[in-house]
């Protein structure tokens, strides 16, 4: 794992590239973060990805200013379905597909307000898209018009996210885009990521419906990645 800078229309950004075992080219893909940041859960997830075969960059949104400073503008970003957040994910792809150990086709994946990003940018030029427990955009049909191949993961316990499961599943197979996406029963928000929690913290997650589910976390990544490997070249057993 290491540093590497991004350039974007506003000035270069951090980010983590992972580099895959074996003999380049890899498809590409772009890991976008959580609320909470570049940490330790997302690097881990960095880490995992690419050691299915991908070469796998995880820029940092809040490089110009920290979480508390940018966490309002990125969702205000995601919510318009533009801005600098939008930008400076598109420069990430760009990257990635520029670099001679890309093969050229990208996918996108991301968690929470990442999942949110990973939806809306489906139709800007991305090969899949793998959104988990992500929001869904306004104006639902006009934004994923055109969209990539999506593969959804959602829980029927998430409180913030009631039925988006089935929302998406119905939009995509009414606009002809080829998806997978399931609804786990029994689980909430962040079911597949490892947030760092004391005890009283623990608690207070289960009870709002969030926390990791080693099983229906695994079973999400392996629909994740066999669908990824059908629609990016090249993608290794894992």
């Amino acid at each position: 794992m290491s540093m590497v800078t991004v350039p974007t229309a506003q000035g270069p950004i951090d980010a983590v590239l992972e580099t895959p075992s074996g003999i380049a080219p890899w498809p590409g893909v772009v890991v976008v973060h959580d609320a909470l940041g570049v940490g330790r859960d997302i690097r881990d997830i960095t880490s995992r990805v690419a050691a299915h075969g991908y070469l796998t960059l995880t820029p940092d949104l809040y490089t110009r200013g920290g979480r508390a400073r940018c966490v309002v503008g990125t969702f205000r970003d995601l919510i318009r379905r533009r801005g600098r957040a939008v930008d400076d994910l598109l420069a990430s792809r760009d990257l990635l597909a520029a670099r001679p150990d890309c093969t050229g086709s990208v996918g996108v994946i991301g968690f929470c307000m990442g999942g949110g990003f990973a939806l809306v940018l489906a139709p800007r030029g991305f090969d899949a898209s793998a959104p988990f427990y992500g929001p869904l955009p306004r104006h639902i049909e006009d934004a994923l018009g055109g969209a990539c191949p999506i593969v959804g993961s959602y829980g029927a316990r998430d409180p913030m996210l009631w039925g988006a499961g089935r929302t998406l599943d119905g939009t995509l197979a009414r606009l002809g885009v080829e998806h997978d996406v399931q609804t786990y029963p029994g689980v909430g928000h962040s079911f597949a990521n490892r947030l760092a929690s004391g005890q009283v913290t623990g608690k207070l997650l289960r009870i709002t419906g969030m926390g990791y589910d080693r099983a229906t976390s695994e079973d999400a990544w392996r629909r994740v990645f066999e669908f990824f490997d059908s629609h990016l070249s090249g993608g290794a057993e894992g």
